[in-house]
């Protein structure tokens, strides 16, 4: 018998905007807030509001969740 791992199906995501789906992807990267800040051209606080929004959007409170949301949307 084989065993797979499934993720509960998510109920839908709110829209992200460009930007957020920008910086999210860089976190999802693995990057801190201050290099996705430089890559993106912002400012490490304006990163920082992009990525409570995309939490509050989402309802998570971790980078690790927002990471595997990140990967699960094909980010």
């Amino acid at each position: 018998m084989t065993h797979t791992l499934t993720t509960p199906h998510p109920t839908p995501t709110p829209e992200l905007a460009p930007r957020e789906q920008e910086a999210l992807r860089h976190i999802a990267a693995g990057h801190t807030y201050l290099q996705t800040a430089r890559h993106m051209g912002l400012s490490k606080h304006t990163v920082d509001a992009y990525l409570r929004r995309i939490r509050a959007k989402l309802n998570v409170n971790t980078t690790a969740e927002m990471t595997r949301i990140a990967i699960a949307l094909g980010l």
